[in-house]
């Protein structure tokens, strides 16, 4: 068990290098350099993103938990395996960014820009950060997180729980750390009219999160689906354009009801357009559980039967167990599997690479990937031609380990 928590917390600390989570900490980032030379909001903040963090990670625990006693085939994850969720997120982010840009402001008068926020308002900003810096972090596995989460989903409750508390103080453990270093504090500039710039500047990682998800949505959903997400986020930018407008009004004296009830229905649309999700259909090739890799090297669809159907005629077998919303499996894609090395090398040695796309819920590819003792994706198998139980590959591949571990394979 020792070495479960170890391996979370450090899987949580290298979870902050992840691409999923830059947005959000970049975000707080430049609020913390508004408090910059007020250790006690500074250090209050940070307690505050820790407990947004801690409470976040242990709810999605509770969850997927309770949803496994239940009988369900679920993994680390799950949660964007829902249309509806990632949907909610995309607008959630794209909601931030118009924020982000000053459309209209969470909290304060438009006077009030750049300028000071109240301690309660910046305590309960940095929790809900560290809220949504979670929710963001689900889909990048670090590494040591995969063996720590399976290890986790193996056990009762309480030592589950347990492991699940320490990647959330790994991944807190950073941003905790530099609120409490005033040395390394005073070396941020001091509040300025660039804080605004930067905020402003900060918004278009958001933008380009929101863009993603509802890629990762279109992955999930027909286009139906797609029009109503593309309908919702309308709306959802006129509310938030009039509520920036009643601001306004309200800050010169001009309170306008008019607007805030327009913007109250055009969020409530938005809402209900998202709801309408949930009875989307996964496109074809979603719901085959089949997608190129990339133009060098094509794969098949996997199935337990098609392994060791490959493997009884001599044959290397990789399986590529990755899903749409998971940003660390497209990197690996990109990086590892897509250059013409690897596929001359998978032509050379008569491999072949099978693909189980987790995108949307698959209970017997949650089964394959618990027989390994992992709670998420990706994971990278390679059967060796003359049988025997597979290799599990890094979770951050290289052309490099890929051609050196079919060849091995195929030997």
């Amino acid at each position: 068990m020792l070495t479960a928590l170890v391996f979370a917390f450090l899987g949580g600390l290298i979870l902050n290098l992840m691409p999923c989570v830059f947005p959000v900490l970049s975000m707080k980032a430049a609020s913390l350099a508004g408090h910059a030379h007020d250790p006690g909001k500074t250090r209050l903040q940070g307690l505050a993103f820790l407990v947004g963090v801690v409470a976040t990670f242990l709810a999605l625990a509770g969850l997927l938990i309770a949803v496994r006693a239940g009988g369900a085939a679920v993994g680390w994850g799950f949660q964007l395996q829902s249309p509806v969720v990632v949907a909610s997120l995309a607008l959630v982010m794209l909601l931030v960014a118009l924020n982000m840009s000053g459309v209209f402001e969470f909290g304060t008068s438009v006077q009030g820009v750049g300028g000071s926020v109240s301690a309660r308002g910046g305590v309960t900003g940095a929790f809900f950060t560290g809220a949504l810096a979670v929710v963001v972090a689900a889909p990048c596995t670090a590494p040591f997180m995969a063996g720590a989460l399976g290890f986790a989903l193996t056990q009762p409750p309480v030592i589950s729980l347990g492991v699940f508390l320490a990647l959330a103080l790994g991944f807190a453990a950073p941003f905790v750390i530099l609120t409490f270093a005033p040395a390394l504090m005073a070396r941020l500039p001091r509040p300025g009219p660039w804080m605004d710039t930067l905020k402003k500047g900060l918004a278009f990682p958001m933008y380009g999160t929101a863009a993603w998800l509802v890629w990762v949505f279109s992955q999930q959903a027909g286009s139906i689906a797609l029009g109503q997400v593309f309908a919702a986020a309308v709306l959802l930018g006129f509310a938030a354009w009039l509520w920036g407008h009643a601001q306004t009004r309200r800050a010169v004296g001009k309170p306008s009801l008019v607007a805030l009830l327009a913007a109250l229905l055009a969020l409530a649309g938005a809402i209900a357009l998202t709801a309408l999700t949930a009875q989307a259909t996964p496109p074809a090739a979603v719901a085959t559980n089949a997608a190129p890799t990339g133009p060098g090297l094509a794969s098949e669809p996997w199935s337990p039967e098609k392994v060791a159907a490959l493997q009884a005629e001599g044959r290397p077998v990789m399986v590529d167990f990755t899903a749409a919303w998971c940003v660390t499996c497209q990197v690996n894609e990109k990086v590892a599997l897509s250059g013409a090395g690897v596929a001359q090398a998978f032509r050379d040695n008569n491999a072949v690479l099978l693909k189980a796309d987790w995108t949307n819920r698959d209970a017997t590819i949650a089964a394959a990937l618990a027989e390994q003792g992992r709670a998420g994706v990706p994971l990278y198998l390679v059967y060796p031609a003359k049988g025997g139980p597979p290799v599990i590959l890094p979770q951050l591949l290289t052309e490099g380990m890929v051609i050196a571990a079919i060849e091995k394979a195929a030997s």
